[in-house]
């Protein structure tokens, strides 16, 4: 439930610089900006309830507080990490003290609105979600969710129904520089040096309160050390290892990425889980490593065996399932799978011979016989004429066919390797461009 009023020189710096009102808030225009549709709820006069869905300091609680304040309206928080249906009977109870007697409501005594705010929606089970239900039917509060986790898997779709979604995205750079700007306008913290900003704002990651914590702590170390600004080194030197592994953007994150693909290239399971675990421990969002394994299964693996990128984008679909720590282990599953399928670049060879060649050849004509004739006016023009069909030709190949534009000759951009699946789509391939060579 909400706590109590803190003095605000104790508040921690997240909650002192918490904006006050919806022209303060920073990022998420494509929501609050004029005739966004969240910025549309406000000025409508009517709170509806709705689901904040974003990743974890994009401004969702801030959000929620200032529709409750815009609308005058009592406001509940509940955790859903921490809480249970007890804390829903009492925002129950609350709202309707809150709302009043009939007679209260008529004679204008009573009938003060609520909104009931749940943190981490998602981990409430469905039973507990359920009971949310007839009172946002009655309307005797309105109900705001917050989740990192897709509602459309997390949230019951009866409730999920009654609600609106609104996606929260990470904030940029530029939001993150405005709101150091605002801690060092209320002298929260001491001049920054621009090299250590812009780690900062790299191990921040789109999330404000991380990098307000983060703020928080190098204030006190540096009042304590009596330093009027902060540099880079001593920046690294007070946040250790926590900051020197999430370098995001410099060539440590890198080089640990390089090392994980190059060891699931290699076929070593133990080298390339290694990495992987490296990655997590530094700090590496799961989502990015997800694409990075979707990739390897498309680039290294290819048609040697199909099923590793099936099983790639299976696993980022648990991801989004689970979230972490739990979806990890399907993204473990999958490096250990790729390390040992069958490699095969030969897909990712042809895709970029093929891309050379037309940036070098330009746009060749396609062929007559190659075009779709829908009119008679493009059969008058011999669109389609002469075209072999190859379901009615001898074992479904038109051999001797000519697929490439005029006076193109035939090329074998995709060379097939001797290994796994493309081993028989060798054999295929070998056999067909047999066929075209005897009609020659």
């Amino acid at each position: 439930m909400a706590a109590k009023n803190v003095s605000p020189a104790h508040q921690p710096l997240a909650e002192r610089l918490r904006p006050k009102t919806l022209a303060q808030v920073i990022g998420q225009q494509h929501l609050l900006g004029e005739g966004m549709p969240l910025r549309i709820a406000f000025e409508s006069g009517q709170p509806h309830s709705c689901i904040l869905w974003g990743p974890p300091g994009t401004g969702k609680t801030t959000i929620a507080r200032l529709m409750a304040d815009a609308f005058d309206a009592q406001f509940i928080t509940i955790s859903a990490v921490l809480g249970g249906v007890k804390d829903i009977r009492e925002a129950v109870e609350q709202a309707q003290m809150a709302q009043g007697t009939a007679l209260e409501q008529a004679t204008g005594a009573g009938g003060r609105r609520t909104i009931v705010f749940v943190d981490e929606v998602h981990r409430f089970n469905k039973s507990q979600q359920d009971a949310f239900l007839p009172h946002v039917e009655s309307g005797l509060f309105t109900f705001i969710g917050a989740t990192t986790e897709n509602p459309s898997f997390e949230v019951n779709s009866a409730l999920l129904s009654r609600a609106a979604v609104y996606v929260l995205q990470s904030l940029g750079e530029e939001d993150l520089r405005q709101i150091v700007q605002r801690a060092q306008s209320i002298n929260a913290v001491p001049a920054i040096e621009k090299t250590a900003e812009d780690r900062l704002l790299a191990y921040a990651d789109g999330d404000a309160r991380r990098m307000l914590n983060t703020l928080e702590t190098l204030a006190v170390a540096a009042t304590t050390e009596g330093l009027d600004h902060i540099t880079d080194a001593w920046l690294l030197r007070v946040l250790g290892e926590r900051m020197r592994r999430y370098d995001k953007g410099g060539e440590q994150f890198y080089d640990t990425i390089s090392a994980l693909h190059k060891s699931v290239r290699g076929s070593d399971p133990d080298a390339s889980l290694y990495w992987f675990m490296r990655m997590l421990d530094g700090g590496a969002d799961p989502r990015y490593m997800a694409r990075r394994l979707i990739r390897v299964a498309a680039e290294d693996i290819g048609l040697a065996d199909p099923r590793a990128l099936r099983l790639a984008l299976d696993a980022a679909d648990v991801y989004e399932r689970l979230g972490s720590p739990e979806g990890e282990l399907a993204l473990a599953q999958c490096v250990i799978y790729l390390a040992m399928a069958p490699k095969s670049n030969a897909v990712y060879v042809a895709f970029n011979e093929a891309k050379a060649l037309i940036a070098k050849e330009g746009t060749r004509p396609v062929p007559l016989h190659l075009r779709n004739a829908p009119t008679k006016l493009m059969k008058d023009l011999d669109y389609g004429k002469d075209y072999r069909y190859a379901h009615d030709e001898a074992g479904g190949f038109a051999a001797g066919e000519s697929y490439f534009p005029q006076g193109m000759e035939p090329l074998a951009l995709y060379r097939p390797v001797e290994r796994g699946l493309e081993i028989k789509i060798g054999e295929r391939l070998r056999q067909l461009r047999e066929l075209n060579l005897r009609q020659k």
